[in-house]
């Protein structure tokens, strides 16, 4: 009955929701200032077992449990709209396209890659095979799961499937702070640049298209 009720509530919801872990970075777990609030917990992740099982935020994604077994301490909103396009992103959250990290899976040198680009830009694949070898291409969306854990248009920074080689366009380090998909089309977590190349273990290079 509970479940069946949780779930017609966050049908209903017009509202971002905050989905953190009570981060050991936070004392007493609580939330930081800002919309949102953070999710109730369930008891433990039903995939868990015997002693091992921990608290997990309701309607909790891959990602989010990823987060919580890391205790980074970064908090993800939830956008019933969606947030599947750099414009999407932007409107949802109320900030500039360009703090939107689009998490982009190509292939180079016959391996997969993440090129983390800034929303306005677009990414130049010649740029990319400079730093991560060639020939460049697009990668499909079965790669992409199957490289990442996740589908496009939800792939986030880090804690991927794979050890996935990892690219950052410079151009993020001009703000404060940037908004990254959190492993579905409905939902980002903002970072600071330098934390978010530090997670990800992203080498910095210029990807922009001129």
């Amino acid at each position: 009955m509970r479940s069946s009720a949780l779930a017609s509530q966050r049908r209903v919801e017009d509202k971002p929701r905050r989905v953190a872990n009570p981060s050991p970075l936070r004392e007493g777990g609580r939330p930081p200032s800002g919309r949102g609030a953070w999710r109730s917990q369930l008891p433990a992740h039903p995939s868990a077992r015997g002693d091992e099982r921990r608290a997990y935020p309701v309607y909790v994604s891959r990602f989010e449990a990823w987060l919580v077994d890391s205790g980074i301490g970064v908090g993800v909103l939830q956008f019933p709209e969606g947030t599947r396009t750099a414009t999407d992103a932007a409107r949802a959250v109320g900030c500039e396209v360009g703090q939107i990290v689009k998490s982009l899976v190509f292939v180079a040198a016959g391996a997969p890659v993440v090129a983390l680009v800034s929303g306005v830009n677009r990414l130049d694949e010649q740029r990319l095979a400079s730093v991560a070898g060639e020939p460049v291409t697009k990668a499909d969306a079965e790669t992409a799961r199957q490289a990442t854990g996740y589908a496009i248009g939800g792939v986030p920074p880090f804690g991927h499937a794979t050890e996935v080689p990892v690219f950052m366009d410079r151009d993020l380090f001009k703000h404060r702070v940037v908004w990254a998909a959190a492993g579905r089309p409905d939902s980002v977590f903002e970072i600071a640049p330098e934390r978010l190349r530090e997670l990800s273990g992203a080498v910095v290079a210029d990807l922009r298209a001129t």
